[in-house]
Order: C-alpha cells, then structure tokens, then sequence
C-alpha cells in the first residue's frame, strides 16, 4: 500500500472514529440523563480541535515520517498490494480503542467523549503529513510503501523508483 494512500486513510479513519464516538457520547449521555456529561465532553472537543490544529500545522513532514521515510529499504520491484491487510495490521489499536470506548459509551458516556478528544488530535495532528510525503516522493522521483508486517513489529516503508516531478522555471526560480 502507499505510504501516502496509507496517512490519508489514517486520518479518515480517526475522523470517523471521532464522529461515531461523539454519536454514542451524546446518546449515552440521553439515556442516562447526564446532559454535563454532554457539555463537558462538546467543550474537551474543542479543546482538542485547537490542540490537533496546533500540532498539524506545519508542512513538513513529522521528525518520526522523516526518520521513517529516510530508512525506507530500496527495491525495484512493486511490492504487494494488499491494503485492507496493512490497513488493519497498523491501524488495529484505532479500532480496538474505538469498540471499547463505545461498547463502555452506554454506561459511562465520558469514556467515549474523552476518546472522540484523542481522535480528534490524533486526526487534525496528521491531516498534513500526506501532502508532505507525496512533495518528497514527486522531488525525488521514488515511491514509499507500507511493508505488509507483523502487527506488532514496527511500520517499515519500501522504496521503488517513481517518477520525478519536473517543475518548469520562472525567470530562474522554481515554480
């Protein structure tokens, strides 16, 4: 799978963890009548919306992308593709975290608020981070990828040849 097709999926995930999350929070909340549990949960959200807006702002990759994309072992050959394998290989403590928190929603309505907070940041702190790959990927003509591994080994990235982005010139700068 793309390193880049893989952060994208990333962060929609997260987000829609978040929205389903927040669901169960403000129907939890109903049924057991807590409604500060609502509103404190809505102001924790946004709270953590300034917070995954601050942490995502540059556009640059993250110190932990760039150290990743730099040890990424070089082949010249496609690796395989299976996305929904690499997906939940890497992703899977998103939905385990995300089943719990909402299984936990129906009784204690916080659980679920407190976790809608986390993906938030989580998804706001990496909403850049693919265009950043792909800047790299077009300047040096390579393509990463995700390695299909153990779930609980590290992420490791191949890299095969891409094409390089030739951009045109503009009175001798770079467009």
């Amino acid at each position: 799978m793309s390193f880049v097709d893989f952060l994208r999926t990333t962060v929609l995930l997260c987000a829609g963890a978040a929205t389903a999350l927040a669901a169960v929070t403000v129907i939890g909340a109903g049924e057991t009548g807590a409604p500060t549990v609502a509103l404190i949960s809505f102001a924790w959200w946004g709270v953590a919306t300034l917070v995954g807006a601050f942490i995502g702002r540059r556009n640059e990759t993250s110190p932990p992308i760039a150290r990743l994309l730099a040890a990424a072992r070089a082949v010249t050959t496609l690796p395989e593709q299976k996305p929904t394998r690499v997906i939940l290989n890497r992703l899977w403590p998103l939905l385990v975290v995300t089943v719990m928190a909402a299984a936990a929603g129906f009784l204690a309505p916080q659980v679920p608020g407190i976790a809608t907070g986390f993906a938030i940041i989580w998804a706001l702190a990496w909403r850049r981070q693919h265009a950043a790959v792909l800047a790299i990927e077009q300047r040096d003509g390579a393509r990463f990828h995700v390695e299909s591994t153990s779930p609980f080994q590290p992420i490791s990235l191949t890299r095969t040849p891409g094409f390089k982005a030739y951009l045109p010139q503009r009175d001798g700068q770079a467009a």
